[in-house]
């Protein structure tokens, strides 16, 4: 997992397939500002908002989601 670095994406969290499935809070966020673990779901731009703190999550360019 790590930070997009473009400006315009510079807030989004991007994963890649190994960090499938995604849930926020991730690893890599403060235990003290972590929330109840909500599992996320990507839109067809790949792009996914935390309902509890707003995080923004996208999949890395070329990321591929396999359906269970």
């Amino acid at each position: 997992m790590t930070n997009a670095t473009t400006p315009a994406a510079a807030a989004a969290v991007e994963l890649e397939g190994k960090d499938l499935p995604a849930h926020c809070p991730n690893p890599a966020m403060p235990l003290w500002s972590s929330h109840p673990r909500v599992f996320l779901d990507f839109n067809h731009d790949g792009q996914a908002k935390c309902p509890y703190c707003g995080t923004a999550y996208r999949l890395k360019p070329g990321t591929v989601v396999s359906h269970h």
